[in-house]
């Protein structure tokens, strides 16, 4: 399937997230068999650095409009595409982590605490992110009440809601969206140039406490979920009026 969802946005994400009960392993060798492994399935991953907490990356060059990423952190495995072709360009690698973590990285069944699918939008805007945010998804709901006070303006609107999916509540779904606007730019009038209101769809799953949990199998049934979701719930309730909302204000 193609991503017809860049078109919406300034910049889409296509993540996946392995949470673990237990650290991972620090060992050097081990480390940097894992990426050596995956940069022989994409070789253009060629920028490997460590961060802060002896977090791990292995990235494509990211001045380019699109590239592949896997970080190793102290209890989570990351992997992802900015701006993919077609969602399958973002699959085939969270797969190939999948296959790879059992036995590189030791991650059995039993260390997973939960597995995460996350679409992610930017939206570029210079001028307050907050306003936009509490006028495109706020205007009708009875936080917007607030805003009628004298002098009111809303300066920390970044509204997230968790949902059961499932009766045991092991499958979740999370919409987030978030102003990267301060209180000090708010206060001044004044607003960075290089932020962007992002959004995040992700769709969790946590193991079941009486059968072994099948990462693979999940995270088909979890990207096909996502899909569905974002086409039928996020695009029309979300994207669209954040970008309609957008683009009327920068008429004004």
């Amino acid at each position: 399937m193609s991503n017809s969802y860049s078109s919406l946005c300034d910049d889409f994400y296509l993540d996946m997230y392995i949470n673990t009960e237990l650290d991972l392993p620090t060992q050097r060798d081990t480390i940097l068999a894992f990426f050596e492994r995956i940069q022989k399935e994409f070789p253009s991953m060629g920028c490997f650095y460590r961060r802060e907490k002896n977090e791990y990356c292995l990235e494509e060059d990211r001045s380019a409009a699109q590239y592949r990423w896997i970080t190793l952190e102290t209890d989570r495995i990351g992997s992802g595409v900015v701006n993919p072709s077609n969602f399958e360009s973002a699959y085939c690698q969270d797969r190939l982590v999948l296959e790879l973590v059992p036995y590189m990285l030791s991650v059995s069944h039993l260390d997973i605490d939960s597995l995460d699918v996350t679409f992610a939008m930017d939206f570029d805007y210079v001028g307050s992110h907050d306003e936009v945010i509490a006028e495109a998804l706020l205007a009708q709901s009875a936080f917007s009440c607030l805003l009628d006070l004298p002098s009111a303006r809303p300066i920390g609107f970044s509204p997230a809601v968790v949902v059961a999916l499932s009766d045991d509540c092991r499958t979740q779904a999370r919409i987030s969206v978030e102003s990267k606007t301060s209180v000090i730019e708010s206060g001044k009038q004044k607003y960075k140039s290089d932020e962007a209101i992002s959004l995040f769809f992700t769709i969790r799953q946590y193991p079941s406490s009486t059968e072994k949990f099948d990462a693979l199998k999940f995270f088909e049934y979890q990207c096909q979920l996502a899909e569905k979701l974002m086409a039928e719930k996020i695009v029309p309730n979300f994207v669209q009026p954040l970008t309609e909302t957008i683009a009327q204000k920068r008429l004004t």
